[in-house]
């Protein structure tokens, strides 16, 4: 149950803590990846020679794709996949990270500014340290959220810098009667004023508002089955997609906030298959998805539109040998254009994590070496292209790579009519379900279809769509 408190006024928060540990190097100079002025950063070979190794299995990322553990352990109590446990949280807009950073053996809250012309970090330190569990979320005014559980209650704060101190404003808590309920804080909504959290037990998951509303924590929708993920579907913080699994078998559906948390039904690529979206781009509706549609009991990497009416592709280029692979930021911007939108990977392989940068046009995947210190599974896209990805070393306490593509990525079709050739497609009547083929690979022009159509107001399941003999890209 929620127990709301009061809400002060902003400026009324009890002042708490100290100041940063070890002093302040808060400012640091961006620094750019080798090559970053022309696009031409270093590529690096993945490890790995086995060329049947499926997506997602191996070291890294063993069992089902998004359920492995990525060297981080159990985030909070729970394993809720790698997306869910980056080193750092960053707003819709790039304007604020939040992570929690350790000084000797302990952890403190900070806050880093990326919008200006040099990013920087602001320790929010409480009197004493927090538990490596505690979860930490950038809000888009500059506050940070704070979950933090104890006498099994979640409570939660906001943080704000006051001079040397850190000042916390409290919010309420969520109590969570059963102790088998675990609940986590979800990514950040589009606009940064609310924060929600999803609380999932044995055979329901709540959906809680607890940074935003009028009273403390308040109970937003209860969703029989038990919940993981969560990805927005639109600008506004409206529509909530969660991977719910009910029979055994897990299906993405789309929770509607503003209706009482009115279920619908958006992955459902088979019957029998287990389908799970991990990132969306509500400016061009591309969607990245995990199913074990095509290879049974072994999911792999695909993507698909919308709102459109064609099948979910897995392009087999997104398959690296022994190693997991893991989206993590999509380029916003492209307005009915989901092809060329750049789409950052996270690859974790027998010899760490690198990143890869991939388009849907592309046949390839272009690999980068994260730079050192790298906040592993963090970044994201500006509207031009330029993919960020923050790192924090004992020398450089807060920067920001960039790296920028020069024009097309390497293995870009050359013609945009046949994007996707020569990788399977999956509909209704299972793998394969694409239209006359080219000798050379590629999709007959003669029946392609025109462009996607634009983004609908409520997402359309699937696996619903006229799929059969459709031409697909």
């Amino acid at each position: 149950m929620a127990e709301p408190a009061g809400y002060p006024g902003a400026g009324n928060g009890e002042a708490l803590g100290a100041g940063y540990p070890g002093d302040g190097n808060g400012e640091a100079p961006w620094t750019e990846v080798p090559g970053a002025g022309n696009g031409e950063a270093p590529w690096t070979e993945h490890p790995g020679a086995a060329a049947d190794a499926e997506y997602g299995d191996g070291d890294y990322g063993s069992a089902e794709y998004g359920n492995g553990e990525y060297g981080n352990g159990q985030y909070g109590g729970a394993d809720y996949g790698p997306a869910a446990r980056a080193a750092c949280v960053i707003t819709v807009d790039g304007s604020y990270a939040a992570r929690l950073a350790r000084h000797g053996d302990s952890w403190f809250p900070e806050r880093w500014t990326l919008d200006g012309p040099e990013p920087y970090a602001v320790p929010l330190p409480g009197r004493q340290p927090e538990e490596p569990g505690t979860e930490v979320h950038p809000m888009g005014d500059g506050r940070v959220l704070i979950r933090r559980f104890a006498d099994g209650r979640h409570n939660f704060a906001l943080l704000y810098p006051t001079g040397p101190e850190t000042g916390e404003l409290p919010l309420g808590a969520v109590e969570c009667p059963d102790p088998g309920t675990l609940l986590r804080l979800l990514p950040p909504a589009p606009g940064g004023e609310k924060a929600y959290a999803l609380a999932v037990g044995r055979r329901s998951s709540a959906v809680w508002l607890v940074a935003g509303g009028a009273f403390g924590p308040e109970h937003l929708a209860e969703i029989p089955g038990r919940c993981s993920g969560g990805v927005w579907l639109d600008g506004s913080g409206r529509m909530l997609a969660l991977d719910r699994e009910v029979g055994g078998r897990t299906k993405t559906i789309v929770v509607d906030l503003e209706r009482g948390g009115e279920v619908s039904p958006l992955l459902q690529i088979a019957d029998g298959s287990d389908d799970r979206l991990l990132l969306a781009d509500p400016d061009s509706g591309l969607l990245l998805i995990s199913s074990d549609a095509p290879s049974p009991g072994r999911p792999r990497l695909g993507w698909g539109v919308l709102g459109s009416t064609l099948p979910v592709r897995f392009p087999e280029c997104l398959r690296v040998p022994d190693c997991g692979v893991t989206p993590f930021a999509i380029q916003p911007g492209q307005v009915l254009m989901p092809e060329s939108c750049g789409v950052a990977l996270r690859v974790d392989g027998p010899t760490g994590s690198w990143v890869g940068v991939w388009r849907p046009a592309a046949r390839q995947v272009e690999h980068l070496p994260a730079p050192e210190g790298w906040l592993t599974g963090a970044g994201l896209w500006t509207g031009n292209g330029e993919l960020l990805l923050p790192y924090a070393t004992e020398g450089m306490p807060c920067g920001v790579v960039r790296w920028a593509a020069t024009g097309s990525l390497s293995g870009e079709a050359d013609d945009r009519r046949h994007p996707g050739s020569g990788e399977p497609g999956v509909g209704e009547t299972g793998v394969g379900g694409v239209g006359p083929e080219d000798p050379d690979g590629g999709v007959d022009s003669a029946s392609e279809p025109g462009p996607p159509e634009p983004v609908a107001l409520r997402p359309v399941p699937l696996q619903q769509a006229p799929l059969g003999n459709l031409v697909t890209k």
